[in-house]
């Protein structure tokens, strides 16, 4: 009897976890994903999360990484994250990569990476908004302090810094649980 007992309680155990298990794969397989740097973005994952699984965008990473930024966001948010790609680091001229992960130019490599940090959730459809509103041209407050100018050429949103220098968005709306990723073709320079 107290067999027959452990066994039924067994069996619903295992009934649970399958359930469980095939609810999370059907949630996952429903969640509409962006796929960046070759990898699937997953809105139920937060920035850092998602972020560290695209080949595109490793430098940005590692410069998140160095500026000690991973907590941040990885809190709760929400954030708009314009995320330059590699090559957009690679861009920069020779050797400022580098220089800006030296642990001695930490508090510049902070200022670099909150200019592309916008707080709250900025959508594709809320910049198209702000543009319209702006007639022709947005200006964004960055956490940093700096501002960024949102406009459109034809159908593509650019992003320009204080310096002049524009970006473009190349993939809008990567949803994150704490905010949105804008993947831009640029780096974008707050005004020394």
């Amino acid at each position: 009897m107290k067999t027959l007992k452990v066994f039924k309680s067994l069996l619903f155990s295992i009934a649970i976890f399958s359930f469980i298990n095939v609810f999370a794969q059907n949630r996952m397989m429903k969640e509409h994903t962006v796929m960046v740097g070759g990898a699937k973005m997953y809105p139920t994952k937060n920035i850092v999360e998602n972020a560290v699984n695209s080949k595109d965008h490793t430098t940005l990473v590692s410069a998140v990484q160095a500026g000690d930024l991973v907590d941040v966001l990885s809190s709760e948010g929400p954030f708009t994250v314009f995320a330059p790609t590699n090559e957009a680091f690679a861009n920069l001229p020779k050797g400022t990569v580098e220089t800006l992960l030296m642990p001695e130019n930490k508090m510049k490599l902070q200022a670099l990476l909150e200019y592309h940090v916008v707080s709250g959730q900025w959508n594709a459809s809320d910049l198209l908004k702000l543009i319209k509103k702006g007639k022709g041209k947005a200006e964004i407050k960055t956490v940093s302090g700096g501002m960024i100018t949102a406009w459109l050429k034809g159908e593509a949103v650019y992003i320009t810094d204080e310096n002049g220098n524009s970006a473009q968005v190349t993939i809008a709306d990567v949803n994150q649980s704490n905010g949105v990723i804008h993947v831009i073709d640029t780096v974008l320079l707050p005004k020394a």
